[in-house]
């Protein structure tokens, strides 16, 4: 036996967490979906942090983008800069946010990811239960989404029990992909969403 060699057991290398800052448009609905998911991730290597700006979508990315720029100097973020920056925005119908086009720019050149739903998030939760294919405003959605009475939600209180769709999630993202599908002009069809896409980005983080 050579001299001087350890005899410790050398351990596996815990794997760093892969750190989301995610900055919601909504008041509520969009937080309580991210918060129950980001409970379902705390044991697995994801760190997911939910910005308190809400607004139109400009000065959301822009409050988004700020946050990046002072995570490797704030405490309140471990002095630790964020893997994958993301906003999450309505286009909203009948009539779009103003200044979208501009926004989603400026998510581009600060390298900050955005999932859009069209016409609200509320669409998103309602693919967890069913098939939605036809045009919609924001206000039928979360009608329609109240109609259903399975997870809590009503137009007048965005509430939202995360308990209630988290075992929807497969279907959803099935019902997304396919709204996508064909769609050469993106978000603005209606209905359209790449939530999903976002979730898919947490998940292969848990799963690294």
């Amino acid at each position: 036996m050579k001299r001087g060699k350890s005899l410790k057991r050398t351990k596996g290398a815990r794997p760093e967490q892969r750190r989301f800052l995610i900055y919601c448009e909504g008041e509520r609905t969009e937080d309580l979906y991210f918060k129950g998911l980001r409970a379902d991730l705390r044991s697995l290597p994801v760190a997911i942090c939910l910005g308190g700006e809400h607004g139109e979508p400009q000065s959301l990315i822009r409050a988004a983008i700020e946050h990046q720029r002072r995570a490797p100097t704030s405490p309140r973020d471990r002095r630790t800069a964020y893997d994958e920056v993301w906003c999450v925005i309505d286009v909203e119908a009948p009539t779009p946010h103003r200044g979208l086009d501009e926004a989603l720019g400026l998510a581009r050149k600060h390298g900050v990811s955005v999932a859009l739903t069209n016409p609200c998030f509320e669409l998103w939760l309602m693919l967890h239960f069913a098939d939605v294919t036809r045009y919609s405003t924001s206000a039928s959605a979360q009608k329609d989404l109240e109609k259903l009475g399975i997870c809590g939600y009503t137009a007048a209180r965005k509430h939202v029990e995360y308990d209630a769709v988290r075992t929807g999630y497969d279907e959803a993202r099935k019902r997304a992909q396919a709204l996508r599908q064909g769609a050469a002009e993106g978000h603005r069809r209606n209905p359209w969403t790449n939530v999903d896409v976002l979730i898919e980005s947490l998940r292969e983080a848990r799963r690294a």
